[in-house]
């Protein structure tokens, strides 16, 4: 097929092409020469302002020429073919109709005179292919134009580049998309690092707790029996200090015993009250009390007897008069405590002045005004009341008193007392700054040692006090010395305890009081609780008359080698 666009073809009627510019990619536009007629003058591209040539722009009134050649619409025998049917006089640039100069897309100036309409030629670049929708040249001779479709020009057309608007759109929008997708991953992000920081926050404060709960002794299964510390070392391991301080009352007669311990595997310190009820066993092997055996027996000898009955290990002995007691406040610049009464002025002389100490919490108190308070014991009132003042006293020094063992040991020295040996100035001092250090922390506290009406010890008692807090381990008699037997009577005759008590001290036995039982019980029984002291508890019952079945092993009672209830099966021995 024959290409229509191709410079310089025969056989189309179709002239030369030349070089008109270039469009705005930089490519060359080229153009069809029209035919000359022989009257008319060269043809000159740049030629508007003679006003002649081609101008595809031109708005003069004068007939375009014909794109078939001469002889078709010159003179107006045939009008021009307009592809576009556009009206007479209709001017799409607005150019000619007022009579201004015409616009010259190349930068010529345009002639002022009406200029003749050129067929136009479709430009294009040489050796591309041009349309294929249309073959044949509408100048080509012989054949007619298509007037069903429109004969699109290139020069007609702009070429735009695409919207840069809609692509900026997209680029925004594709931009928003990723950064809410980061922003949903930088929070999943925050959320998940935050949910395991607070993890580790609850786990922090979870070992922190059970730290704490375990230093406590709050831990189940861990907790010693005094519920204090977190140890698992067993009650009767650890390690204590204690020592005994007898107050005596100068100008009456009257003491108030304590127990001072220091467990040093637990870290914790307490005083524990002694009534003066309790039941202690003389030399001879008699009953006797706690107040009887200071007045008689005296430190040393009260020592002995309580590590018998309690099972454990007293250290030293400390007799603290009222005197030295003042003396003691004094030093360490008075003790706040909680008073639970008013305590009247023991040297005023008229009744009814006011009180020298007052009830109240937190009451600021001098040396006298604390030996006033400690041995103060009201109209009506047990002992263990005017023995739980004297505790406060104690509990109230020792938070004054200095940590430091050396500081301390002045303190002690300063009061100018002779100690009972084997306790020195130094021992005390030391001893009582660690004590001191306890009840600044809050580790320290008061317990009472409860006793029943004939200054027995019971079972809960022996629980709770003596071994959680003292050891609850009875210590050991010495090679050769008697075998302890603590006797409960629980006949429903008082008389019993006597008559068991003569027979055992007839066999050659230390008797125990154990008291009297709240019921009778029909049957006897004989308990040891090691087995190397199988053989003295069948001794034991053959002394009282009971069958060897009664002997079995089982719970001995704080301080003794064998226990013995006497039931109604006893029958004692005719004296």
């Amino acid at each position: 097929m024959n290409d229509r666009y191709d410079a310089g073809e025969a056989g189309h009627g179709a002239g030369p092409y030349e070089l008109v510019g270039y469009d705005e990619y930089g490519q060359p536009v080229y153009r069809q020469v029209p035919a000359q007629q022989t009257p008319q003058t060269a043809y000159d591209p740049y030629a508007q302002q003679q006003g002649y040539g081609y101008d595809p722009y031109a708005t003069g009134q004068q007939p375009p020429a014909s794109p078939y050649g001469p002889g078709h619409g010159a003179g107006g025998q045939q009008a021009a073919y307009d592809p576009y049917g556009t009206p007479a006089g209709y001017d799409p640039y607005g150019t000619g109709s007022h009579g201004t100069a015409p616009h010259d897309p190349y930068g010529q100036t345009a002639s002022s005179g009406q200029q003749p309409r050129v067929a136009e030629q479709t430009a294009h670049i040489p050796q591309q292919a041009g349309p294929a929708e249309d073959t044949h040249s509408p100048a080509e001779p012989g054949r007619g134009a298509r007037t069903d479709e429109p004969d699109y020009r290139t020069e007609q057309f702009a070429f735009v580049e695409e919207p840069t608007g809609d692509s900026e759109d997209v680029i925004d929008w594709l931009k928003f998309t990723e950064n809410r997708t980061e922003r949903r991953e930088e929070a999943r992000r925050r959320a998940r690092g935050r949910i395991v920081t607070l993890l580790v926050v609850l786990a922090v404060f979870a070992a922190g707790g059970v730290g704490y709960l375990w230093y406590a002794g709050k831990l189940p299964g861990l907790s010693s029996a005094d519920g204090k510390t977190g140890t698992a070392t067993p009650t009767a391991a650890q390690k204590r200090d204690v020592i005994v301080v007898h107050l005596h009352v100068t100008g009456k007669r009257g003491t108030s015993t304590v127990l001072l311990v220091d467990n040093t595997t637990t870290k914790r310190g307490t005083t524990v009250l002694l009534p003066n009820s309790l039941a202690l066993s003389g030399d001879d092997g008699s009953t006797t009390t706690l107040a009887k055996s200071v007045d008689a027996d005296g430190s040393s000898g009260t020592r002995d007897q309580l590590d018998t009955v309690l099972g454990t290990d007293i250290q030293g002995s400390w007799r603290l008069d009222t005197p030295y007691l003042q003396n003691l406040v004094d030093l360490v610049g008075n003790i706040e405590i909680d008073t639970d009464t008013d305590v009247p002025d023991p040297d005023a002389r008229k009744k009814g002045s006011e009180p020298l100490v007052h009830k109240g919490s937190d009451q600021t108190l001098s040396g006298k005004m604390a030996v006033a308070y400690a041995t103060h014991r009201g109209a009506g009132e047990s002992q263990t009341a005017q023995l739980e003042r004297f505790g406060q006293v104690m509990q109230g020094v020792l938070r004054k008193m200095s940590s430091e063992p050396s500081s301390a040991t002045v303190t002690v020295q300063t009061l100018a007392q002779i100690l009972d040996p084997p306790l020195t100035d130094k021992d005390l001092g030391t001893f009582l700054a660690r004590l001191a250090d306890l009840a600044k922390s809050g580790d320290y506290r008061t317990a009472l040692l409860p006793v029943q009406p004939d200054g027995t010890l019971s079972a809960r008692t022996s629980d709770s006090v003596v071994k959680g807090i003292l050891g609850g381990t009875a210590k050991s008699p010495a090679a050769g010395s008697a075998v302890r037997v603590s006797v409960q009577n629980a006949t429903g005759v008082k008389d019993d305890s006597g008559k068991a008590r003569v027979a055992l001290l007839n066999g050659g036995f230390t008797f125990l009081e154990g008291g009297t039982a709240d019921g009778t019980r029909p049957v006897s029984k004989v308990t040891y609780a090691d087995a190397s002291h199988k053989a003295d508890a069948t001794e034991v019952a053959k002394t009282l008359g009971l069958p060897a079945g009664s002997v079995a092993k089982g719970t001995v009672s704080s301080g003794a080698d064998v226990s013995v209830v006497l039931g109604s099966d006893y029958a004692p021995a005719a004296s």
